[in-house]
């Protein structure tokens, strides 16, 4: 009877300690999830979900699915795992908020910033189509307000990365395929400006895009009569932040639009279709006033501290 006594006592201490277990700590609800293995994987290689477990929060994670981390070349959570830490954890650290944020109670407005453990976000809040659509530095939004103990789950198509500039002049020097735009950016006189406090986006010309309108090298970019560069750069720049989603939701059923740039003359915007979706769209196309053919964004939403850039693989012409 002692022996069955002793042995009922330490059934009761297993089953307490089992039941004291939450398995609805926010970081065991990702894990749990078939369609975030990537993000989990991600948590445990910072070693974050550690806090995320012993937390009490609340916590708002902007989890990207498996989807989004394979566009962004992670194929599965082993990719993940084989990363480097330094590389996976600011990232992780960019998706994570301390606080609740139900993102469909934000206001209707346009790029609202937030503050993740990792810098500054950008959340919009529309109506498309009589739908509601919630963006994250362009991103959408697919799942939201996915409940656990410690905090909620916002599930995003994209893998955001954090802004490694504040100012938009430093993110283009770091561009070595833009490098003829920067010196026309800086002989012009121009880089004060995007460097101020903004917010600006600026669609940047590679370098084969400036050599097909004649300039060939740096230098000869750095003799060239400023005003004749202000020109140029000027119509390449727009006041305001604006990822190329942010396009895409704000145009009509025409599926063009029009842009006002920093000189106030107008850029046409077309939207492209999505192949893999048919009836929506996952990108733009430009052309200035000058311009024959449309000229594709080759590389887009590069976040800095005061606003976004987007490389193209045209030169806006305002004549022809």
């Amino acid at each position: 009877m002692v022996l069955l006594a002793v042995t009922s006592f330490i059934s009761c201490k297993k089953d307490d300690s089992v039941a004291a277990i939450d398995n609805n700590k926010i970081n065991l609800v990702i894990a749990d999830n078939f369609n975030l293995a990537s993000f989990s994987a991600a948590l445990r290689l910072s070693t974050l979900d550690k806090e995320l477990q012993q937390g009490a929060g609340p916590y708002t994670i902007m989890a990207p699915s498996d989807a989004a981390f394979i566009t962004a070349g992670y194929n599965d959570a082993t990719a993940v795992l084989s990363a480097s830490p330094s590389v996976i954890a600011p990232m992780v650290r960019y998706h994570v908020f301390d606080g609740s944020y139900e993102l469909n109670k934000l206001p209707f407005l346009f790029n609202q910033e937030l503050r993740s453990r990792g810098g500054k976000m950008f959340a919009t809040h529309w109506v498309k189509n009589g739908d509601t659509v919630l963006t994250l530095n362009g991103a959408r939004v697919v799942a939201q307000n996915l409940p656990t103990s410690n905090g909620i789950i916002q599930v995003i198509n994209r893998v955001l990365t954090p802004y490694l500039h504040d100012k938009l002049g430093d993110a283009i020097s770091a561009e070595s395929n833009v490098t003829l735009f920067t010196q026309a950016l800086k002989t012009s006189g121009v880089l004060a400006t995007i460097n101020g406090t903004g917010p600006y986006t600026i669609f940047a010309p590679d370098n084969t895009a400036m050599r097909s309108i004649g300039y060939q090298s740096v230098q000869q970019v750095s003799q060239t009569d400023p005003a004749v560069l202000r020109e140029l750069v000027n119509y390449h720049i727009l006041r305001d932040r604006r990822f190329i989603n942010d396009y895409v939701l704000s145009t009509g059923s025409t599926n063009t639009s029009r842009q006002a740039m920093l000189d106030d003359n107008l850029v046409d915007i077309t939207l492209t279709p999505d192949v893999n979706s048919p009836g929506s769209f996952n990108g733009i196309t430009l052309r200035g006033i000058g311009n024959i053919n449309e000229i594709q964004v080759v590389k887009q939403d590069v976040l800095t501290g005061n606003g976004v850039l987007h490389v193209i693989n045209g030169a806006l012409k305002i004549i022809q």
